[in-house]
């Protein structure tokens, strides 16, 4: 794409889905399920790459296959396929209701870092953004490891959009309120091709000419370190900025040892003693 200033702008795109087991048999279908590739399908876009499972292939071909782009079929052929795998290879042991986004996420700065790099010196700007379709529940775990993959995903300009299915993520609101991004909870799953193509298909340079959906209110209730639970008054080390929501003298991250003074002890005031 280009502005009116004539400047080339490459859109870099990365798609998290969230392929939960517990919460895909609980939710059942959505459809015939090609809302990913009807998204790119709209977008410009000129080369998928499937960054997990990596087994998959990279194609940039685009010829038509019965009216339809050969890419587009054969990227959701890849896609149930590996979906399919997952699940199968996870049947054994036990089934979680939350999803690793952080570690999917670190994976996707990775990616588009090593993008950027590779266009450091060819005319125009890039704009990357990651975009987080999620429906199952926050794991207050990878609160320290989430929030780390969404400063850097600030530090280099990437947008973080999140596409909520069913469970509302606070951990996600606030990636998207630090990065400049898009939180929206779909009232209606039935209705997710939509709400992707007129919501999250626009690039974050368009956006100030759309009217979108308004900003929803954040959570920034943090996690504490010894529990992983969310928290709205507890204890910060003053060393290593860790939070705890019980009081401990010795903090359990960086071993500082506090010491506190004992309250100053009271004079006992003599009594006069009456005169006889």
């Amino acid at each position: 794409m280009a502005e009116e200033t004539g400047t080339s702008i490459s859109s870099q795109l990365v798609i998290i889905l969230d392929t939960n087991p517990v919460w895909w048999g609980k939710c059942g279908s959505l459809g015939d399920g090609q809302g990913v590739s009807k998204t790119l399908e709209y977008s410009q876009m000129d080369k998928v790459v499937v960054l997990y499972p990596n087994r998959t292939h990279t194609s940039t071909e685009s010829s038509s296959n019965d009216g339809r782009y050969e890419l587009f079929c054969r990227m959701n052929e890849q896609i149930k396929d590996e979906v399919k795998t997952i699940v199968l290879q996870n049947m054994e042991g036990a089934f979680y209701s939350d999803s690793l986004i952080a570690g999917a996420m670190a994976i996707g700065l990775c990616y588009l870092n090593r993008i950027e790099k590779e266009n450091e010196f060819k005319e125009g700007t890039t704009s990357s953004r990651i975009l987080v379709i999620k429906g199952s529940e926050d794991n207050p775990e990878q609160y320290m490891n989430l929030m780390n993959a969404v400063f850097t995903a600030q530090k280099q300009n990437v947008v973080i959009d999140a596409c909520i299915l069913d469970n509302d993520s606070g951990l996600l609101q606030q990636a998207c309120d630090i990065t400049g991004g898009i939180y929206l909870k779909i009232p209606q799953i039935t209705g997710l091709l939509q709400y992707l193509l007129w919501v999250f298909l626009p690039d974050p340079l368009e956006r100030p000419k759309l009217s979108l959906p308004p900003k929803v209110q954040v959570d920034y209730r943090a996690a504490c370190f010894c529990h992983r639970n969310l928290i709205d008054i507890g204890y910060v080390c003053s060393v290593c900025l860790s939070i705890f929501c019980t009081f401990s003298p010795i903090c359990p991250t960086c071993q500082t040892s506090f010491k506190f003074l004992a309250p100053p002890k009271m004079l006992k005031k003599r009594s006069k003693k009456p005169p006889t």
